[in-house]
């Protein structure tokens, strides 16, 4: 769409439903990323979400409904399946831990003159429970993974699951957290549509009572509530080690 269109979407204000930025709000030593994307609360759908969804192009309010709900039933399959993995209750990722408001980034990454520059997304861990990624036929997701970053390929058809900062908590470290970055290239545009399932802001976050054991050990995290845990997200400029070191018991 012309640029007029979209500008008055453009905002840094977190509190918006649907806004248009670029870069990060992470700030690491000043640093900018190769990124526009569009930020929006997505799930459940509210006549207040819905009043500052733009009603351009004409089909994107009810495909937004429609995608976000069926990613939404999928993530809580998911969840039920993890629970029962884990020798948890299937329901117990269920109500306060997965029932904050669903978040939807669609990150939009041009092609970069000289990608040794900047990367499209800086290393992270996502600071919510669970990530479902759609990342279109363009290569640029890598994973950290013994001490170096895998890329991970897309494949056709297929959704990419992250977990996130809260299910390691949740599990006392058998599930971590993936720390993960964008790369840029100077060829093709990139185009990926990220789906968070967020606790709610108060929910207390732990490690469950039956994750602490002969395997994990210790519980290894302190309770917190989760609107704790955003600020210190932030503070920590989403810094995995950071972040965690703030929770971590130490002993």
């Amino acid at each position: 769409m012309p640029a007029e269109e979209k500008l008055p979407y453009r905002s840094d204000d977190l509190s918006k439903h649907f806004r248009v930025s670029s870069s990060t709000p992470y700030d690491r030593n000043g640093d900018r990323y190769w990124l526009d994307y569009l930020k929006i609360n997505c799930h459940p759908v509210t006549d207040e979400h819905v009043r500052e969804w733009p009603e351009k192009p004409a089909s994107f309010r009810s495909s937004l409904a429609e995608y976000s709900a069926a990613v939404h039933e999928l993530a809580q399959t998911l969840l039920r399946l993890i629970a029962e993995g884990l020798g948890l209750d299937g329901g117990f990722f269920a109500g306060d831990l997965s029932g904050g408001s669903t978040q939807m980034n669609v990150n939009y990454y041009p092609p970069c003159p000289d990608p040794s520059l900047t990367l499209g997304l800086l290393p992270h861990c996502d600071r919510h429970l669970l990530t479902v990624l759609s990342q279109g036929d363009v290569a640029g997701l890598q994973a950290r993974h013994g001490g170096g970053w895998l890329l991970v390929r897309p494949i056709p058809g297929s959704f990419v699951v992250n977990l996130g900062h809260q299910m390691e908590i949740i599990t006392n470290g058998l599930l971590a957290s993936v720390e993960h970055r964008a790369v840029t290239n100077t060829a093709a545009v990139r185009l990926s549509v990220v789906t968070l399932i967020m606790p709610k802001m108060e929910c207390r976050i732990g490690p469950a009572p039956e994750m602490v054991n002969e395997a994990t050990g210790p519980a290894k995290f302190k309770e917190f509530e989760f609107s704790e845990f955003i600020k210190a997200y932030s503070a920590a400029a989403a810094s995995r080690e950071d972040v965690l070191h703030y929770f971590r018991i130490h002993r």
